[in-house]
Formats: C-alpha cells, sequence, structure tokens
C-alpha cells in the first residue's frame, strides 16, 4: 500500500527555535518512511520555521520521499514571489492565517501564477487548532492535557500575538478561487472543519478542481463517520490523506483511518484512491484517468 500524506508541517524544535532542523527532517523521514508514507507534502517557511532556503535545502535531500510545498502569506507573496519558489523547488503552496479572506481581489496574482506553474494549494479551513482538543480532553482531569497547557502558557510570550480569524479561510472562499481558476488545484483542510462541513461537500460536489483533506484529528474523524463524510457527502475521488500532527503520531493517524475505512467497507479499490491516488493526481505524480464509454 502506497500513502501520500498532503499535510506534513516541518518539525520544529519549539524548546529551541534556533537549533539546525536537518536532523528532525532526517528523522521524519525515518519515522514517516516506518508509518508506510511514501511521499509526503512538506509545509515549510512563513511565520514558523525554517527560511524558504534553508527548508528546501534540507528537503532536496530526500527527493523521493518529500515534496516541498512553501507557507505562504499573500499580503507580501504575490505573482513574482511565487515564480520564485516554483524556481527554488517548491511544487506547492499552503496557506493559513491570512489577514483578509481568501478570494481578497489582491491575493489572486499568488493564485494565478500557481494555476500556471502546476502548483497546488492547500488551505486551512475553519479554527485553527491549539495543541488541546477540548472537545476530547481538559487539563483538570487529564495530566497530559496539564502539561500541555502549562507549557503553552510559557510559551505564549515568546512569539507575537497573531491577528487570525475562521471567518477569513472558509470553504465560500474557495468556491470563488476554483471558478476564478479552474486550473488551480485546491485542497481545503479538515473537511471543512466544524461548522464549515455543508459548505465544504457543496464545494466539493461542483467544482472538479477542489479536493478536502481528512486531517484534523478524532474529533473531525468522528463527524467524518457520523455525518457520512466519506464517500457519501463527499466524493471518494475528492478526498486526500493527511496526518497534520507531530510525527511520532502520523502510525497512529494510518491506524485510525485504516479502521474507519473497515467500519465503512470500502473497497481495495476505494482505500487506493483514498491512501495514494487522488493525491498523486493532484500533484502530478500519477496522470488522471476518465471512465471509457
Amino acid at each position: 500500500m502506497k500513502i501520500f500524506d498532503v499535510h506534513i508541517h516541518f518539525p520544529r524544535d519549539w524548546e529551541k527555535p534556533d537549533a539546525d532542523p536537518a536532523p528532525l527532517i532526517e528523522r521524519l523521514a525515518e519515522v514517516a518512511t516506518s508509518a508506510g508514507i511514501t511521499k509526503g507534502c512538506v509545509l515549510t517557511g512563513g511565520r514558523f520555521g525554517p527560511s524558504y532556503e534553508r527548508g528546501i535545502e534540507i528537503l532536496q535531500q530526500y527527493p523521493d520521499l518529500f515534496v516541498p510545498v512553501a507557507v505562504i502569506d499573500p499580503e507580501v507573496i504575490g505573482r513574482d514571489e511565487v515564480e520564485e519558489l516554483h524556481e527554488m523547488g517548491y511544487r506547492g503552496l499552503k496557506l493559513i492565517g491570512v489577514a483578509r479572506p481568501y478570494d481578497e481581489p489582491d491575493y489572486l496574482p499568488a493564485y494565478s501564477a500557481a494555476e500556471r506553474l502546476g502548483m497546488p494549494a492547500l488551505f486551512h479551513l475553519g479554527v485553527i487548532g491549539g495543541g488541546i482538543d477540548y472537545s476530547i480532553t481538559h487539563p483538570r482531569r487529564d495530566p497530559q492535557a496539564a502539561a500541555m497547557f502549562r507549557r503553552m502558557q510559557e510559551m505564549r510570550g515568546r512569539w507575537p500575538m497573531r491577528d487570525v480569524s475562521a471567518k477569513r479561510m472558509t470553504p465560500q472562499e474557495l468556491d470563488t478561487i476554483a471558478q476564478r481558476f479552474p486550473d488551480l488545484r485546491i485542497i481545503g483542510a479538515h473537511l471543512g472543519n466544524q461548522g464549515n462541513y455543508e459548505y465544504a461537500t457543496s464545494v466539493a460536489r461542483w467544482r472538479p478542481n477542489v479536493a478536502l483533506d481528512m486531517s484534523g484529528g478524532e474529533t473531525i474523524e468522528r463527524h467524518a463517520v457520523e455525518l457520512g463524510l466519506i464517500g457519501k457527502e463527499i466524493g471518494i475521488e475528492k478526498l486526500v490523506f493527511g496526518s497534520d500532527c507531530g510525527m511520532d503520531d502520523i502510525r497512529e493517524h494510518i491506524d485510525r483511518f485504516e479502521a474507519i475505512y473497515d467500519q465503512l467497507e470500502l473497497s481495495e479499490t476505494e482505500r487506493e484512491r483514498l491512501w495514494w491516488g487522488n493525491a498523486a493526481e493532484i500533484y502530478g505524480f500519477q496522470e488522471p484517468t476518465l471512465a471509457e464509454e
């Protein structure tokens, strides 16, 4: 079984943010490979992590495994900068935490360049997660959650406050972009995220260039089953796997999705599309095919 993971964040030592990240990528390669991942998009640059230059220098040491994807701020990254990132070796874009809605007219030149260069764009959708999922745990009753809460409190002053709103990162904006740029391959993260499922399914239903990744953790996975988001409300060909977690949790994520696919009684063909085929087509590693008459 081949697995294509479209949502791997460049690992970082938050206790030593200035440390050389190369050893972390080396370990990520080992962990991902042992978990069964054969291709993985590593989201690089942006507010956190190494510079674009250092990131691509490290990732290009793993050309058979990792696909470099640049995290961009469209307030400062436009058409010319996207072209420069492509020349550096980046093969996709990731957007999150934008200052204005994704379909802001000033952002469109970046999308136009990505469309022309064949760079898929992954958009975070909905509320940004924050270390503790209060739908499944709480620091009052969970020692691990308590430790995470204390760590987050200690680190709060190390980074400037962000101007972030889920209102600017919704599936409705993807509808605008998909229609304006019909050849731009778009992935909406987290199945749209809580509160956005219906809009996300509607956009994926009618826009041929929009897919959704299934990352987001156990709560979103539960909703995917309960709401029929895998293969019912959203067609199998419209979904891709993304881990979006710490490297030590990737194997657990894969195991959970195997259990979900068993529960849904998916065929081997359907599983292959979810694990590999859909993402491979989006990133150009596999040629899309149409049904014959």
